[in-house]
């Protein structure tokens, strides 16, 4: 193959050795090639139902280009830097192959709509790669939320205790989270889906094209509407990366939360042993050091949304080299936000909660003082009254060292004579999740409820 540059024609001298590396991206964007035969095939059919080649000289196109595609499949395509690029080097093949023909390919287009097309065709794919990952940890999510749907946990705010909840139903917060992120990456993929081929460098072509039908070729719901928009527009790119650091924060608190209640100090869960990995010098330890990972990966995918963000701020229409640095941070976004998922959605079946832990943890903080305030708005005192009230109680607790729980009725009643017997049917920790029966509430029979809604949306 010869790595004659296929622009060559307007030069003198040979591009200097270093220049040559420095500007080529082949070694990245080969990851491109099976969306740049996509595209390739697509535009030969079009140019040969408009009349630009010969039914002869598209299938010969075709067929040198399935060969190429094997021969990349196989790992024995003679990649090479010279030719800069994906495009030039599976051109250069195609024609070393077929001769005039493959030279006849690049008719109507340029490597600017060829580039922007194949991007979108990849992350197309590589978005429903990613749903499909983020139903697999939904379902997860749900399996466990059903296991543990009656298990009491103590909800926080300020990581202080705050109010009792049941482990499904925080589970099912995790839930949601992916839910918003599902739907932010079907948003990207819909508005991504319009074909860029046949806007050619920046101006469109002379040539007879028909660019409803390439599009309709490749799946994309529409050609894009401007060829300058469509040669230099990259917005997909950081709308994805801005979905994608979305997702990466949710894994980064749900990392967070499963760091510490795995702690001795918590001890809410066990992480299974092929999640946490031990220390080459303290023989005890057994560190969560998955979920620490994809908390650090975070900061890595949220750098790039910032790169795509710079990259793009100052750049004039239309297209300019500097585009080709959205490839490397967008690729990298991708293979760590799907290598995040899929740890998550292994590991999430395999924790093994501590419920009695979980429920002594609960037991401290006087995580039902709300409880015993709506019990007294309840008997018609109003809510401030009834806060002061509660508050008084906790401070003795706070002095004997006891949960509201362990005062008796007349030290209880000395605070207000409202109180009657049934307050201790409210001060329990499971009294308090199961009054909260409410849609989003965190009763064990919410939580059913929510975990068949849930199902049904996975369905």
């Amino acid at each position: 193959m010869t790595d004659k540059k296929l622009w060559a024609g307007r030069f003198n001298q040979p591009t200097d050795a270093f220049v040559e590396a420095f500007t080529a991206s082949v070694e990245f964007d080969q990851r491109l090639a099976d969306y740049d035969i996509q595209g390739s095939i697509a535009h030969a059919t079009m140019l040969a139902k408009q009349g630009m080649l010969s039914e002869k000289e598209r299938d010969a196109i075709i067929g040198g280009l399935e060969r190429i595609r094997q021969r990349i499949a196989n790992g024995d395509f003679p990649w090479s830097v010279a030719l800069e690029d994906v495009h030039m080097n599976i051109e250069a093949v195609l024609t070393e192959d077929i001769g005039d023909a493959g030279k006849k390919l690049h008719t109507g287009r340029s490597r600017n709509d060829q580039v922007a097309t194949d991007v979108r065709l990849w992350l197309r794919d590589e978005i429903a790669a990613i749903q499909a990952e983020i139903r697999r940890f939904q379902l997860a999510l749900v399996e466990l939320a059903e296991r543990e749907a009656d298990t009491i946990l103590p909800g926080f705010t300020h990581l202080q205790t705050a109010q009792p909840v049941t482990f499904g139903h925080h589970m099912l917060a995790w839930f949601e989270m992916l839910q918003r992120d599902h739907g932010r990456f079907e948003d990207c993929a819909r508005r991504m889906n319009q074909c860029p081929l046949g806007a050619a460098a920046l101006a469109g072509t002379t040539y007879p094209i028909d660019r409803e039908y390439s599009a309709e070729l490749l799946g994309f719901d529409a050609p894009c509407a401007n060829s300058l928009d469509a040669v230099s527009d990259r917005d997909f790119a950081i709308e994805f990366s801005a979905a994608a650091s979305i997702l990466m924060m949710h894994l980064s608190r749900m990392s967070e939360e499963l760091i510490i209640w795995s702690s001795a100090q918590f001890g809410f869960i066990t992480l299974s042993d092929s999640f946490c990995t031990g220390s080459s010098i303290m023989p005890q330890k057994k560190n969560p050091d998955v979920p620490e990972l994809v908390r650090g990966k975070s900061g890595r995918v949220f750098g790039h949304l910032m790169g795509l963000l710079t990259l793009m701020k100052s750049q004039p229409l239309a297209y300019n080299k500097d585009n080709q640095e959205d490839k490397e941070p967008l690729f990298d976004t991708v293979d760590n936000l799907k290598g995040c998922l899929k740890v998550f959605a292994d590991m999430v079946p395999e924790i093994t909660c501590n419920a009695e832990a979980m429920r002594q943890a609960a037991l401290k903080g006087f995580a039902t003082a709300t409880d015993l305030a709506d019990y007294l708005v309840r008997k018609g005192i109003p809510f401030r009254d009834a806060h002061e009230v509660v508050g008084k109680a906790v401070a003795l607790c706070v002095q004997r060292n006891c949960d509201l729980a362990d005062l008796s009725l007349e030290e209880l009643r000395a605070f207000s004579p409202a109180i009657g017997n049934d307050v201790f049917d409210y001060l329990t920790l499971e009294g308090s999740v199961a009054a909260r029966n409410h849609t989003g509430g965190t009763a064990p029979e919410q939580v059913r409820k929510a975990i068949a809604r849930a199902r049904g949306l996975l369905a």
